[in-house]
């Protein structure tokens, strides 16, 4: 019995996030435009009784493109498959995933980006005319079979538009949206919202503390607000504005949501290449960091506050990284 015990607390673990995820359209917050060309495209769609049309969301990571995916699908009742581009390796993984498609389901293809070319090209004519085309056989003994697929929508998701084709681009006939950074704002209200699920009795300038330091995006919040919870669980202490600044300096985060990565990039800039500018390539191997890392990651965060201007001949850190650092520019030297 003990044993079970200790089973269902780490499935409460485990599946902590997906509790704080928005189940109905009023709990989602942010994205109003989103949300409301959305909610006509579902209308319009359940008033005709046909499925939607396939939608692509794309964003950085973070910012709720997955629990968009979700609340689509209960908003039309719709069952939802989930897989990732990285899943889908072979065309027969594409064509098992499809045949198997009830009338009216949705199939949700995170980092869609990551598909492979050749499934591509098998997936356009699935998406504008429900059938699938498969090669069988090889050489003169190979022929096509065309199966009939039901009525489905696909929604996409990706953290780099420009790396889908333009073919597969054009086939999300019901709209591509863009999701935009929260406001500290918003990200208070996710934050009390998150704080309620918790149990956590937040103050409020506890909350917003957290919220100005979270990057614009959902997920670092409630990533904070968690540990945050843990520091003033294990120490005793209300999540007051005290001990939320003691919590996130022990995770290194400072006032305005640098981690200890970013400063390091402004640092070395400065420190061994006076300022910049700095190739990325000569920046990634300083820091014994991956270039991907620093570009998807770090930079856009620093370019956003101002600290880190991109140039023709590489990284620079700006005016206000040096201040922020309390560093004295070298032309006011």
């Amino acid at each position: 019995m003990k044993k079970k015990e200790q089973k269902t607390g780490d499935m409460e673990v485990t599946f902590l996030d997906t509790t704080l995820r928005p189940a109905v359209w009023e709990d989602y917050i942010g994205q109003t435009n989103t949300k409301k060309n959305l909610q006509i495209l579902l209308t319009a769609a359940k008033e005709r009784g046909h499925p939607p049309e396939h939608i692509l969301f794309y964003g950085p990571p973070g910012l709720g493109k997955t629990t968009l995916a979700h609340l689509v699908a209960k908003e039309v009742q719709a069952q939802m498959k989930v897989t990732s581009g990285p899943a889908i390796e072979k065309i027969g993984d594409l064509a098992s995933i499809l045949t198997n498609l009830s009338p009216g389901d949705i199939l949700f293809i995170d980092e869609i980006h990551r598909l492979n070319k050749t499934i591509e090209e098998v997936l356009y004519p699935a998406m504008e005319s429900g059938s699938l085309d498969i090669i069988i056989g090889k050489g003169p003994s190979a022929r096509t079979i065309q199966l009939e697929l039901p009525p489905f929508t696909l929604i996409g998701a990706t953290t780099r538009i420009a790396m889908i084709s333009s073919p597969l681009r054009s086939r999300f006939s019901g709209g591509i949206f863009k999701l935009e950074f929260y406001t500290n704002d918003e990200l208070h209200k996710i934050i009390t919202r998150s704080a309620k699920i918790l149990g956590i009795d937040l103050e409020k300038e506890a909350g917003n503390e957290i919220a100005k330091r979270s990057r614009y995006t959902p997920r670092t919040a409630n990533y904070f607000l968690k540990r945050c919870r843990d520091f003033a669980q294990v120490h005793k202490k209300g999540m007051s504005k005290q001990s939320v600044d003691e919590a996130l300096k022990l995770l290194g985060i400072d006032e305005v949501g640098l981690s200890p990565a970013d400063r390091d990039i402004l640092h070395a800039i400065i420190n061994k290449f006076a300022g910049g500018p700095v190739g990325l390539n000569t920046l990634a191997a300083t820091l014994s960091e991956e270039q991907a890392t620093i570009e998807e990651f770090n930079e856009p965060y620093l370019i956003q506050l101002g600290y880190l201007d991109r140039t023709p001949r590489g990284r620079t850190v700006t005016h206000l990284g040096y201040s922020h650092l309390g560093l004295t520019p070298p032309t006011l030297l």
